[in-house]
């Protein structure tokens, strides 16, 4: 199946126009929704530091201090979830041991090495995955990734399970349609090891796989997906043998927030915070209109994954959720290169112009 390299250029006039409409007025809604849910999140922070809490980054950086020393990840982790007032159950409201063990290893400032590695990496491998769009497409989709990516050089990110991911992902996601695919594949498999939460990502890619027709990768990706599995309910299994009665049940996850709570933690992820709310509530909407207007392997693969995921967020997050917008650094700001092109293609089809395109997509 040949993927559209200009999805919005195809679209119906209605449909254009309604896409149009519905941007406009999300990006002055952001605006306001940003500011909304930071007064949001101020009072949730203050709130549970006054019942006692502790902040989730104190926590993993006693577990792993705990591993360094020699202690089972198993047990240090449900030991410190208790002091911390953390629950135990369900299983996944305890991370992997992936942080605290390669931590172990090689420390917390082998983290924040990587961390930076990570954000070159993805600087070269988006201008690489875009410049067949243009240069200058290339050079801002690198800027981009720079700028998206400087929360790599934060020193509490070796204790961030999310941002960690997201440059990982981000570079997965760069390389998914080049020939650099097979080292993309493993680098979302680290990922999702460090941070299940991103386990969908590799659902998308699969899903983008079967409709290009490429039964190699959709087979690789299966495999994968069946490593994590197996891994995922090895890792339930122990955090159950460590469960004592009397521990903490998780509230669930049903918080119904809408759209405002994802965006807000694309907010605070980057350096979006920095800017005016009117700005950075207009940036963080058309960058996802960049990657629904991309098209080709890329682009579908990107637009499908951020937008599945926005709407999990949107529906089941609670307000301390927010940070899992860290599983989107950079890749998503990389969208923004993406707008200009997006637009003049929302514009034409809204107008019923008819534009000679070619052929080529963002990525081959």
């Amino acid at each position: 199946m040949r993927l559209p390299a200009h999805p919005l250029a195809v679209l119906s006039r209605k449909m254009a126009l309604l896409l149009a409409v519905i941007t406009l007025l999300a990006c002055v809604w952001n605006g306001f929704a940003l500011e909304m849910r930071d007064a949001a999140h101020t009072g949730d922070i203050a709130e549970r530091l006054e019942r006692g809490e502790r902040l989730d980054m104190d926590l993993y950086r006693a577990i792993n201090g705990r591993v360094a020393a020699g202690e089972s990840y198993y047990t240090a982790a449900a030991t410190e979830h208790r002091v911390f007032g953390m629950p135990t159950a369900p299983f996944v409201t305890m991370r992997t041991p992936v942080l605290a063990w390669t931590t172990a290893l090689w420390g917390a400032d082998g983290w924040r090495i990587i961390a930076v590695l990570l954000w070159a990496a993805n600087i070269l491998a988006w201008y690489g995955a875009l410049r067949r769009s243009g240069r200058s497409t290339a050079l801002a989709a690198a800027a981009l990734a720079a700028a998206f990516g400087m929360v790599g050089f934060i020193p509490d990110i070796a204790f961030s399970h999310e941002l960690l991911a997201g440059m990982m992902l981000s570079l997965a996601l760069a390389l998914s349609a080049g020939p650099g695919w097979l080292a993309g594949l493993l680098m979302a498999t680290c990922a999702i090891a460090l941070r299940e939460l991103a386990l969908p990502f590799l659902g998308a890619w699969g899903v983008v796989a079967c409709l290009a027709g490429e039964r190699g990768k959709a087979l690789a990706i299966a495999g994968a997906l069946l490593a994590l599995l197996v891994g995922f309910t090895v890792h339930a299994a122990m955090v159950d043998a460590v469960r004592a009665p009397g521990d903490l049940v998780s509230i669930g996850w049903s918080g119904l927030l809408g759209p405002a709570l994802p965006l807000y933690g694309i907010h605070v992820t980057t350096l979006l915070q920095t800017l005016p709310s009117w700005l950075a509530g207009t940036l963080g909407v058309l960058a996802l209109l960049g990657w629904l207007g991309a098209g080709g392997r890329l682009g579908m693969f990107a637009a499908l994954w951020f937008a599945s995921f926005i709407t999990a967020v949107a529906l089941f997050a609670r307000q301390d959720n927010f940070y899992w917008m860290g599983l989107f650094v950079p890749a998503y700001g990389v969208g923004l290169a993406l707008v200009p092109r997006a637009l003049v293609d929302l514009v034409g089809a809204v107008r019923q112009s008819r534009f000679a395109r070619s052929p080529t997509r963002v990525s081959q």
